[in-house]
């Protein structure tokens, strides 16, 4: 079993219990799913970058990326409606305690000038948001395959009703929020 599960199942539900005096366990916020998403602005004239992509995201996630297409079409960026501009990938179960594991005590610390993820980016809903400016972070990649440095997004989906809920959990599980 993953360390970041058992700690939530042994000391995350009781603290959070007692903090929101919820009146059954089951009330408790969770994490549902990580999703990542990469998105390839010159992959339109250059389909060999959004192979790299994937091949980085396969190496972060630890599973294969869905590409995904252009949803509509922008004349000046010489896009096309259904042309591939990036790639994405929904974590859940096992895998998304071991990439959250990995984000919290490996690779955010790696950051350079690190004070802390922004404690604004929830979505009113629960949802915590982080953007990383480059894939070099992620201790998997190695800096001399990377032919070009692109940034992702994490969208950190939970079962909370409210940001402060969904903050307490994040906190708990190890979120480096600035003070």
């Amino acid at each position: 079993m993953n360390r970041l599960k058992e700690k939530y199942d042994n000391e995350i539900v009781n603290t959070l219990v007692e903090k929101f005096d919820y009146s059954s366990v089951m009330e408790v916020p969770k994490i549902e799913k990580i999703v990542l998403n990469m998105g390839v602005g010159d992959a339109v004239s250059n389909t060999r970058n959004l192979e790299n992509a994937v091949n980085e995201l396969t190496l972060i996630a630890g599973q294969k990326p869905v590409i995904t297409k252009a949803k509509k079409s922008i004349a000046a960026f010489r896009l096309r409606e259904g042309m591939p501009i990036g790639a994405k990938v929904t974590l859940r179960g096992e895998r998304m305690y071991d990439f959250l594991d990995k984000l919290v005590s490996v690779s955010l610390p790696r950051v350079r000038d690190f004070r802390g993820v922004n404690k604004n980016s929830f979505d009113g809903r629960g949802n915590y948001t982080l953007g990383v400016k480059e894939q070099l972070i992620f201790p998997e990649i190695s800096y001399d395959d990377v032919s070009r440095v692109r940034g992702l997004d994490i969208v950190i989906v939970t079962t909370a009703n409210t940001d402060e809920e969904s903050k307490a959990l994040l906190s708990e599980l190890g979120m480096p929020f600035q003070k």
